[in-house]
């Protein structure tokens, strides 16, 4: 069952892949910003996967977040996402990005639908 405060940390190294360099979207070897909010999204479905139906999921559709200090390659980066409002379908979620010597890179608010699996799929 879906209730607020479902909560779920993710984290990883930061790899030559991980940087705003290799993604494209900056050229400097720290992690992207597209990489950090990917880690904030994973870490937002995680937290409700298990309290939903299995034929369910959840799906992202909106994010808004600051990405305030660059992270070297090799550094390792925990995203948590904790549920803090929900309305139907709709989960609203506060996301956070530390660093492993527990500064925030990054914070924001990340919004998910849940839908039916096959029903999404249907529609495209």
């Amino acid at each position: 069952m879906l209730t607020t405060g479902l909560t779920c940390t993710v984290s990883m190294q930061v790899c030559e892949k991980d940087t705003a360099a290799e993604m494209g979207s900056g050229d400097l070897p720290v992690l992207a910003t597209p990489m950090m909010i990917a880690l904030m999204e994973k870490a937002a479905m995680q937290a409700v996967a298990s309290s939903m139906e299995p034929s369910s999921t959840s799906v992202g559709t909106r994010i808004e977040v600051s990405h305030v200090k660059a992270t070297p390659v090799g550094r390792t980066v925990r995203a948590t996402a904790t549920l803090i409002h929900l309305e139907r379908r709709q989960l609203d979620f506060q996301v956070e990005l530390r660093d492993e010597s527990g500064e925030v890179v990054g914070e924001g608010t990340h919004t998910r639908f849940v839908v039916e699996r096959e029903r999404f799929m249907g529609k495209l």
